[in-house]
């Protein structure tokens, strides 16, 4: 209760602020008919405020989207983990919370008939409170971040986006806006349009951002000619009956053998369920499409339990848990703000064919700081500031006396001009060899940067005082699993460290001083070699390396081929 002040307060605040940044955006927005109420909320209430700056998007990120959705995920996801690792609750809720992450299992989830599923968007559009529009934009939205997590922009960058008459259609053309903005190219066959206020809008969004609207007869002869991939928004799980012209030959032309590579078709993106099926009974005459993406939306639909393409996602990230709950529906959890979440996994993956292109940044010698410590300063605040997550988590090499060498994933924890540090157990297998062979290497890999520091040189063991700051920084929790594990060592099991934790969490309950361990504490390593990395297209990275002179004093540069 003493916390309901300050909550009201900040979120009164962050609407203050809200209003004061949106207010002329909403105007303006609300000046052009296509734009509704309810389409900019949600759109309000969808990361990333790019426009802002960083301190502000934070503040405006935590106080309105993530308090309404993302949070309570966090927090079930959090209360999830908690669960699972908490030496305090019984063995069996931790198993009940386990079984939760494995609810992806296309077998361990809930897959709805057509009943049903009008049944929950009856109640979704009733006192449930949301509008069509609502709806038809996180539909959308989670079709566009279903696309974008397959069809990587850089490969596949033309689409060809079919809509149908009906709301499948309308989730269609939401999902071709956000992928446009996503920097997809796509293009719109949109044969029978619907006449009511809410697709007038969505077409007239559209053609200001001057995607272009081909007719039937405009459509190549072959798909694969002038698309990389299709989105089929024609029908939903509300259809029945015999396909009417013109999407009966569409469907024709689109529909193939499945596996079938070389027939014209590029992959096929179903939304919901794949035009053709019946909602419950599948692809009954063997005409209907067969997707290599399925986004099912809400809950799946009985029919795809017979889906045999490659990837299949759950999007439509609403349903209230009241609903669930009434419907008995087992839903993979949604992680982080994602708008979908993968159900199984590929039916197969090319290791020699996964690459990824970087194209966008360079680094060249006459951009680059002189000092490499205020460079890696540099690239460290763009790591943060991007919102990778972990950017202080680097991978560690050491070795033994006998030049064996092994690797892990450590977390930085300072850094200035006398070197890197990082903390562990000093019985651990990289602290026994570090004392051995005080030589070390480090790298940080920031991939949605495409950019890589690696940092060679000798190591030594931090001061006392500061491992003795440093650790009691750290949460009581952080500082009691230190007493607890004998890092590397073999035990006889999990009860163990639990066992051992309970007891050392009640001899500390009272809140005093809990003493470092003296096996434990930090590593600092003195940089003699440090390269920065970025990806560039073609595999013709740029490759920059200081190295530190003779006398330890200046830094000299040089290039390395890629």
């Amino acid at each position: 209760s003493n916390l309901l002040p300050w909550l009201a307060m900040a979120v009164l605040t962050a609407r203050f602020l809200r209003h004061r940044l949106f207010s002329s955006l909403y105007a303006h927005l609300f000046s052009i008919p296509a734009f509704s109420l309810p389409l900019v909320q949600v759109l309000a209430g969808s990361p990333p405020l790019c426009s802002l700056g960083k301190d502000q998007r934070q503040f405006c990120c935590y106080l309105n989207y993530s308090i309404f959705s993302s949070r309570l995920s966090n927090f079930i996801v959090s209360q999830r983990n908690y669960l699972q690792t908490c030496p305090a609750v019984p063995a069996t809720q931790r198993k009940m919370a386990t079984a939760v992450d494995h609810l992806h299992d296309p077998d361990s989830i809930s897959y709805i008939s057509q009943s049903v599923a009008a049944a929950i968007d009856e109640e979704l559009m009733g006192n449930l409170g949301f509008s069509v529009d609502q709806l038809m934009e996180l539909a959308g939205l989670s079709v566009a971040a279903a696309v974008a997590e397959v069809y990587k922009v850089s490969k596949y960058n033309r689409v060809l986006v079919i809509c149908g008459p009906g709301n499948n259609g309308g989730d269609g053309l939401v999902a071709a806006r956000h992928i446009y903005h996503f920097g997809y190219k796509p293009s719109i066959c949109y044969p029978k349009r619907t006449d009511k206020p809410l697709y007038h809008g969505l077409v007239t969004q559209l053609k200001n951002l001057e995607i272009p609207f081909l007719t039937v007869e405009e459509l190549p002869a072959v798909f694969a000619d002038r698309f990389d991939f299709i989105i089929d928004a024609i029908f939903g799980f509300s259809f029945h009956g015999t396909p009417r012209p013109p999407f009966d030959s569409l469907l024709q032309r689109l529909s193939s053998p499945f596996g079938v590579k070389d027939n014209g078709v590029p992959p096929v993106v179903s939304v919901d369920i794949p035009s053709g099926w019946d909602v419950e009974g599948g692809d009954k005459e063997g005409t209907g499409l067969k997707p290599e993406l399925l986004v099912s939306l809400t809950a799946p639909k009985l029919c795809v339990k017979m889906f045999r393409g490659s990837h299949h996602f759950l999007g439509g990230r609403f349903v209230p848990p009241a609903l669930a709950k009434k419907y008995g529906l087992q839903l993979p959890l949604y992680t982080g703000t994602s708008m979908c979440v993968r159900i199984g996994r590929p039916l197969s993956v090319d290791v020699a064919a996964l690459r990824q292109n970087y194209v966008g940044c360079t680094l060249l010698e006459e951009h680059i700081k002189r000092d490499p410590l205020k460079q890696f300063h540099e690239w460290f605040e763009d790591a943060v500031a991007a919102g990778l997550p972990e950017p202080n988590a680097m991978a560690l090499a050491t070795a033994d006396s006998n030049g064996r060498p092994s690797v892990r994933i450590v977390l930085l924890k300072g850094y200035d001009e006398h070197g890197f540090v990082w903390y562990t157990n000093y019985s651990s297998r990289k602290a026994r060899e570090l004392l051995a062979n005080p030589w070390a290497s480090i790298v940080f890999f920031w991939d949605r940067l495409h950019r890589q520091v690696r940092i060679d040189g000798p190591v030594e063991m931090v001061h006392e005082e500061e491992s003795d700051k440093y650790f009691h920084s750290r949460p009581q929790g952080s500082q009691i699993g230190a007493l607890v594990s004998s890092q590397s060592s073999v035990i006889p099991g999990r009860h163990v460290l639990d066992e051992t934790y309970l007891e050392l969490s009640a001899k500390y309950a009272d809140g005093q001083n809990i003493p470092r361990p003296k096996n434990w504490g930090g590593f600092r390593l003195h940089p003699e070699a440090i390269e920065f990395w970025q990806g560039r297209e073609s595999r013709l990275h740029d490759r920059i390396r200081f190295k530190l002179g003779l006398e330890k004093k200046t830094w000299s540069m040089e290039r390395l081929a890629p």
